[in-house]
């Protein structure tokens, strides 16, 4: 089952009247639903949009390229299976926004936190861990193992990645066996951001550009894993890879 049909389902029994009818899926495979918090929650603005271009460059993915700004209270949560959370320094969310990103991961929602200013045990971080705490307190956080399919889902990733290398794992929060929260702290968005010019906007250390096309490929497997609820039985990208095969 993809997992945007299971968060729909899960979506019609949250919502009701027009909230309902806000999870039918929209034309594109996938629209990134980036959240907005009462802190810094968009240090890399350009981010997410180059990196939904590559991904419509390097899989069968149909993405739409603008990201969705959302409040974590909104009812438009149920339209994006993938939703991203970014920012520096203490932040934090309602008891409303709370308990609708409770509501989301629950019914198939995927959520990838990604640290911009990368200090682990910073400001930022403790929120992240604090609000999680709230949204999932049954919920434990783990290192994600190498062997998992997220660093596979599309391309074999062997490293971390980012516009530095702070942590040398993600972590994860799992929620009935798949992984409902990402949490990378080595600014993954500042790798990706690219100006109207065409000119990276941050250089990436110590890898260079090496470490900027693993954050690439990162991202890429994250939103491919984000829309299959299990990978080895919907290989979205199995056509494509035929045909470019052929």
């Amino acid at each position: 089952m993809r997992r945007r049909s299971f968060l729909q389902a899960g979506a019609s029994l949250a919502l009701t009247g027009a909230g309902a009818g806000l999870a039918r899926a929209g034309a594109a495979d996938l629209r990134f639903g980036q959240l907005r918090h009462d802190g810094l929650w968009s240090p890399r603005p350009n981010a997410l949009r180059r990196l939904a271009w590559e991904i419509g460059q390097r899989t069968s993915i149909e993405v739409d390229l603008e990201p969705s700004v959302l409040d974590a209270d909104a009812a438009e949560l149920f339209r994006h299976p993938l939703l991203y959370l970014s920012g520096t320094g203490a932040f934090g969310f309602s008891e409303a926004g709370v308990r609708q990103l409770r509501r989301h991961l629950t019914f198939g929602g995927m959520l990838l936190v990604d640290s911009a200013d990368a200090r682990p045990g910073g400001p930022f971080d403790q929120s992240v861990r604090a609000l999680m705490g709230n949204v999932l307190p049954r919920g434990a956080w783990a290192e994600i193992p190498n062997e998992h399919v997220i660093y596979k889902s599309f391309y074999l990733v062997p490293t971390q990645a980012g516009r530095v290398l702070r942590v040398p794992s993600l972590e994860g929060v799992l929620l009935d066996e798949r992984y409902a929260v990402v949490y990378c702290q080595n600014d993954l968005g500042g790798a990706w951001a690219r100006d109207a010019f065409g000119r990276w906007e941050y250089e990436v250390t110590p890898g260079g550009e090496r470490q900027r096309e693993m954050a690439f490929r990162l991202g890429v497997n994250i939103a491919m894993y984000s829309i299959c609820l299990d990978y080895k039985d919907d290989l979205v990208h199995t056509p494509f890879i035929l045909r470019r095969r052929r």
